[in-house]
C-alpha cells in the first residue's frame, strides 16, 4: 500500500492558484467550509497552504476590512510552509505521523507537482474499516 492508496486527486481538492486575492481565497474556505485550503503556482507546483488564521492576522495587520484592500492584496503574501508535503513515495508510518498534526497532507510528485491530498478522514476511516471497528453514532456513545 501506498500513499496514492488515501490520495483525493487534485481535480476533486479545493485549492487557490498563486496570484488570487485575499478576498478569493476567504469565498474559497467559506463556501466550502475549510479551515485550509493548498495553494498551487500556475505551472502546478505546491507552494503552501493557508488558513483562516493566516487571512485573520493579516487582516488585522493591514489595519482594514475595505473589500477594496482585500481584492488587492494577494494570496502569495501570506502563503505557509506549516504544512509540508509528502511525496507519493512517502512510507505509510510516515504520512500517518504527520496526519496527527494536521487535517490533510498535501502530495506532490518528484517534481514538486501537486498532485492531490490525504485528509485524516480517509486514513481514519481506513483504519475504522480494516480493525471492523465501524459503528454506528449510538454504538460508540454506548
Amino acid at each position: 500500500m501506498n500513499v496514492a492508496f488515501f490520495l483525493i486527486p487534485k481535480s476533486q481538492v479545493t485549492y487557490v492558484t498563486e496570484g488570487s486575492s485575499f478576498r478569493q481565497g476567504m469565498e474559497k474556505l467559506h463556501r466550502h467550509g475549510y479551515t485550509a485550503i493548498p495553494v498551487i503556482s500556475r505551472e502546478g507546483k505546491y507552494l503552501g497552504s493557508i488558513s483562516e488564521g493566516d487571512f485573520l492576522w493579516n487582516i488585522m495587520s493591514m489595519g482594514s476590512t475595505d473589500p477594496y484592500e482585500l481584492e488587492h492584496a494577494r494570496i502569495d503574501e501570506i502563503i505557509s510552509d506549516r504544512t509540508p508535503p509528502a511525496l507519493v513515495t512517502t512510507p505509510i508510518p510516515e504520512l500517518w505521523d504527520r496526519m496527527l498534526d494536521q487535517n490533510f497532507v498535501p502530495v506532490v510528485d518528484d517534481r514538486g507537482m501537486f498532485v492531490g491530498i490525504v485528509t485524516r478522514r480517509s486514513v481514519m476511516a481506513y483504519l475504522m474499516n480494516r480493525k471492523g471497528t465501524a459503528r454506528t453514532g449510538d454504538e460508540m456513545s454506548s
